[in-house]
């Protein structure tokens, strides 16, 4: 069973481990992010928003330069840009493929893929799978394997 999250009780972020390092800011609206942007840039995120549902539920948070998506960690973070999004998508093994245009490894079981997102047909099989595998490190179903 896993211990229950911990809430920072300045930015009301939740966290796996109690007094979790982190940037303590209160969270900003998910809007303003896409204020600016064109509406298919908003519509991009939305129909991603909508494939992370079909995981499970999860927490969007409006962070400052990021929006992320968290359960017990955040497990995949977007950048909106002028004309696309970039994913980041914690993974627990790392996966080459042509479509990542990086990978940062942080631990052996915790890898940050990045790729560019500019059209919702984009978001196909492969994106699916990425994001089906994030959610159970979102979850930390990682970690008990």
């Amino acid at each position: 069973m896993k211990k229950p999250l911990w809430k920072c009780p300045k930015c009301e972020r939740t966290f796996a481990n109690p007094n979790q390092s982190h940037t303590c800011r209160k969270l900003g609206h998910l809007d303003d992010h896409f204020a600016k942007r064109p509406p298919e840039l908003r519509a991009l995120f939305d129909a991603l928003a909508k494939a992370v549902r079909a995981c499970g539920p999860s927490d969007v948070l409006p962070e400052k330069t990021r929006i992320a998506f968290h359960r017990r960690m955040s497990f995949i973070s977007v950048y909106p840009r002028r004309d696309h999004l970039i994913l980041g998508i914690v993974l627990a093994e790392r996966v080459e493929h042509p479509r990542f245009e990086s990978v940062q490894t942080f631990s052996p079981r915790n890898h940050l893929h990045n790729l560019r997102l500019r059209a919702i047909d984009e978001i196909d099989d492969d994106v699916r799978a990425w994001i089906r595998a994030a959610y159970d490190v979102g979850e930390q179903r990682h970690l008990v394997k």
